[in-house]
């Protein structure tokens, strides 16, 4: 099983829009895929978290709740400031124990969507980049194109090189439909960061597809078929 870690430049730049893009599209090519979501802040009414329900209810194989997200705070705020606020840690064994009971489900791929950006503090000392690197997860990193990008993702990735990640690709998501010079701040990220452009995900796939990515696959695919694919290509 291929094991896939997915950050992002910040909260609110898509991780869960392209991990469930993802998932939809390595069910196009046949290829079973699950969704986990290791530590979520902010719930539903039903007390469950909108994106780790995403991810369990389009994984190809059956996964309950907890599997999906063993760590899961009320409030919509850091998982740290959480955990303190309930007087409670993050318990890493939990997440451990995540990866060592999902590595015997039958699928090809799975997706470990993170929270908030690479460097999400998981207390005083420890980040959940840690634990990545720890069980040397390869990383996808969502870039939310907005204005302010450029920096968050060239600080992102200055991190995730020095920290030794192995970084499969990046993928710019159009968050800001009215944002300026679109095109231009794509090249531009296309030249300064180090790793291939796997895909340009239009906003909310409402506007035609930047043709931004000199390596997208077949244009005449789903944008969601491409990007499984393009992953697929960097985990062979």
């Amino acid at each position: 099983m291929h094991s896939i870690f997915i950050t992002a430049t910040d909260t609110d730049a898509g991780k869960t829009y392209i991990s469930t893009l993802l998932l939809r599209g390595f069910a196009h090519l046949k290829v079973p895929a699950i969704g986990l979501k290791p530590i979520a802040a902010g719930v539903d009414t039903d007390g469950k978290n909108s994106d780790a329900k995403m991810l369990q209810l389009l994984s190809a194989r059956p996964l309950s709740y907890q599997e999906v997200n063993p760590v899961l705070f009320q409030a919509p705020v850091a998982p740290h400031l959480a955990a303190t606020a309930c007087d409670t840690a993050i318990d890493l064994a939990l997440l451990d124990a995540q990866l060592q009971k999902t590595a015997g489900c039958d699928a090809q791929v799975r997706l470990i969507e993170g929270a908030g950006g690479w460097l999400l503090p998981l207390n005083n000392n420890t980040y959940l980049a840690d634990w990545v690197l720890r069980h040397q997860l390869p990383v996808l990193l969502v870039v939310g194109m907005k204005l302010g990008c450029l920096n968050h993702a060239l600080l992102t990735a200055r991190e995730l090189q020095r920290s030794g990640a192995r970084v499969l690709g990046w993928v710019a998501n159009c968050v800001d439909p009215n944002m300026l010079l679109l095109q231009e701040n794509i090249t531009d990220l296309q030249q300064r960061l180090p790793w291939p452009c796997l895909g340009v995900v239009p906003y909310q796939q409402g506007i035609c597809q930047q043709e931004a990515c000199q390596s997208a696959p077949e244009q005449q695919l789903p944008i969601e078929t491409q990007l499984a694919q393009a992953l697929l290509l960097q985990l062979n």
